[in-house]
This record gives structure tokens, C-alpha cells and sequence, in this order.
């Protein structure tokens, strides 16, 4: 056979290959199972943490000792980012859940105001006699005045910034042989910062008292590094490259951004002195707090706590720590917990970025 014989016989070759290849991965026809292929993956779920997250754990040996009913209304992106093609917002739409799931972890009640379509509802149907709670049909659900318990601060607040490619950073290197046909290469790299931040409020239910502000930030870091080969083989040539690209989640940095604000204002709420601090956090000035034998928080049944105090949220007697562990471990205080307007972390917040600071390791404790 010729040489253009074998070329010609060659392509519908590799095209079968090709088919017969892809008919494994994926089939004309639905197996015994309903499905055309079966899906890649298997990552097993996992809770969903942040640096602050032992920390709100930690505080639940306090909010136990008080009961304080919270309410979270609308935290809302106010960015105004959105991507390119339509296809949705940059920043999660998400950020009051995240605020409930904090306050959760730190052991908070929670009332809830955000979604009370099926609440409401239910209220509309038990109204006209139509809900029967005894599943048999013989009676209706009362209406009790006063059967509801109210909340005594509710926080709100918003996505205030996102700002693309504070600082960037890159380096490329071409070298090779300088014979035409000989072995040439390159490998490159680049960083980049953008930062995201909010603005929460914490108010009293009562008389609409903003009690406390928080405005915190957090930078989030992206690296490209990126390699290639060029080369002839005798009459052919070969050009091979590799790279590696990663970003900090962005959505898990309102996360963080999220329950650091709940933190602080867990601590302020409760006058606890800000006992549990998290390891990372430039915010603070010891070690985590948690993981030390605290006791887990009470959990008195839902409705039959007596109704928290409504005097000013700083004027409450400070709670009293849990017992300390059984190392004799003292756990180390949040600064900015006694003053809320004259600690230095809030008057210099981007002191911490500076490279030739020691504690520079940012909100997630730097990039390896």
C-alpha cells in the first residue's frame, strides 16, 4: 500500500477509535440504573467552615447563660457586580443565611423574620378553621394572642465593596537553543488581590436603636503559574505546556467576613470581654479559645425561657465564663471588645497587609 493509501486509511481508523472511546463514557440508551452515564466525583460532604467557626462555638458557653432572641433581615449585595454574560451576580445573594447559620453556631436564638411566607399562611388558614392539628379533623388550631416570641435585636446590613485586581504581580522567562530547530521553553506566573467588603448593623427591636456598626474587609488572593516546552523531531515538532491556576473562594470570604462580624457582636452583646478569639485573626492577640473543654451550651426548650432583658445591650452584667479546662488554659481576650470606636485594628484596618509587618497574615492566616 502507498504511503497516501495508508494516510487515507488511517483517518476513519482513529475516528472509530475515537467513537468507541467516547461510547464508554457515555451511551445512546439509559442503563439499568435510568442514567446515560455515570457521574465523575465522589467528594464526600463536609461542614462548611471558617477561621471564626471554633470561635462562634466557643461563645455558645456564654449565650446559654442569657437567652438574647435575634431576628436577620436583609443583608443584600449593593455591589452592582455582575458577570459579563448575564448570567448572574459576582457575589452570593446568600449573605443573611450565613448570618443565621454564625449566629447558630454561637448557640444565639433566632427568630425568624427573613421568610414567614408559610407562617403567614398557615396563620391565614388557621384563622378561617381550616388547620387541624389533631390529623383527624374534629378541632382547629387556635389562635393564641401572644404565642409568637418576639425579637430584641435584629441585624441588617449589606455587601458594600468588591474591588477587582487591588494589586497585581507576574514574571514570564523565554530561553532555548539558538539553533532553528533546537529545544525552547518558558515558564511564567502571576498574582493578583481583590478585596471584598460589608456593612452589618445590629438594632434593637423595641425602639429601633442601632446598638452596634461593623465594617470589615477581607482580601482575597488568585495565582497563575503557567510552563512550556517547543521542540522538532525530525520532521515533526512538539509543543507541551502546563499550568496551574487557583483563587481564594470569594463566596466563602463573605463567609468569614460574616462571622467575624458576629463574633464581635456576639461578645459585645453578652459583655464576655471577647474570651474566645480565633487563631488568624489580626483582630485579635491570642490563640483560639476553642477546643479546651468548654462545656456545649444549654439547650432549654424553645418556648419556655423567660423573655430577655431589654436594658441597653452594654448595660447587661457580664456573663460568666464557662469553667476552664482542666489544663488551667486561660483563653486570651479579643482587643477591640472593650471600645468599640478606639482600638487601632478599626482606626488603621489595612495596618495588617503591610509585608513588612510581622502579624501580616490576613483574615485567613496568609497563603501557602
Amino acid at each position: 500500500m502507498t504511503p497516501r493509501g495508508r494516510k487515507h486509511l488511517l483517518k476513519p481508523l482513529v475516528l472509530l477509535i475515537a467513537a468507541l472511546a467516547l461510547e464508554g463514557c457515555i451511551s445512546p440508551a439509559p442503563d439499568s440504573t435510568g442514567r446515560y452515564t455515570a457521574p465523575i466525583g465522589g467528594s464526600p460532604v463536609i461542614s462548611n467552615e471558617t477561621p471564626y467557626s471554633s470561635a462562634l462555638r466557643c461563645m455558645a458557653g456564654y449565650t446559654g447563660q442569657r437567652p438574647i432572641r435575634i431576628a436577620v433581615g436583609q443583608i443584600s449585595d449593593y455591589t452592582g457586580k455582575s458577570e459579563s454574560d448575564n448570567s448572574g451576580r459576582k457575589i452570593t445573594q446568600g449573605a443573611a443565611l450565613m448570618a443565621m447559620s454564625a449566629f447558630s453556631k454561637a448557640g444565639v436564638r433566632l427568630v425568624e423574620r427573613f421568610d414567614t411566607s408559610i407562617s403567614e399562611m398557615e396563620l391565614k388558614y388557621a384563622n378561617n378553621k381550616l388547620i387541624g392539628d389533631n390529623g383527624q379533623g374534629t378541632g382547629f388550631r387556635q389562635i393564641i394572642a401572644g404565642s409568637m416570641p418576639g425579637s430584641d435585636y435584629y441585624l441588617v446590613g449589606g455587601i458594600t465593596e468588591l474591588n477587582f485586581n487591588i494589586r497585581s504581580v507576574g514574571a514570564s522567562v523565554d530561553g532555548g537553543e539558538t539553533a532553528t530547530g533546537g529545544v525552547k521553553g518558558q515558564t511564567g506566573g502571576n498574582m493578583y488581590v481583590m478585596n471584598i467588603a460589608m456593612d452589618l448593623r445590629l438594632v434593637k427591636t423595641e425602639t429601633n436603636e442601632v446598638v452596634d456598626v461593623i465594617s470589615y474587609q477581607k482580601q482575597i488572593i488568585g495565582r497563575q503559574i503557567s510552563a512550556g516546552v517547543f521542540d522538532f523531531l525530525g520532521s515533526n515538532f512538539f509543543d507541551a505546556s502546563v499550568g496551574e491556576g487557583a483563587l481564594e473562594p470569594i463566596q466563602l470570604g463573605v463567609r468569614s467576613v460574616v462571622e467575624r462580624a458576629v463574633l464581635e457582636m456576639t461578645t459585645r452583646l453578652y459583655g464576655v470581654g471577647g474570651n474566645c478569639a480565633a487563631t488568624t485573626d489580626p483582630l485579635s492577640d491570642g490563640r483560639d479559645a476553642s477546643g479546651y473543654g468548654y462545656p456545649p451550651a444549654q439547650q432549654p426548650a424553645p418556648y419556655g425561657y423567660p423573655p430577655a432583658q431589654q436594658n441597653a445591650p452594654y448595660g447587661y452584667p457580664p456573663a460568666q465564663p464557662p469553667a476552664p479546662a482542666a489544663n488551667g488554659y486561660t483563653p486570651s481576650t479579643a482587643r477591640n471588645e472593650d471600645n468599640r470606636y478606639a482600638d487601632p485594628s478599626r482606626q488603621d484596618p489595612y495596618r495588617y497587609y503591610g509585608s513588612s509587618d510581622p502579624a501580616a497574615d490576613g483574615l485567613r492566616g496568609g497563603v501557602n
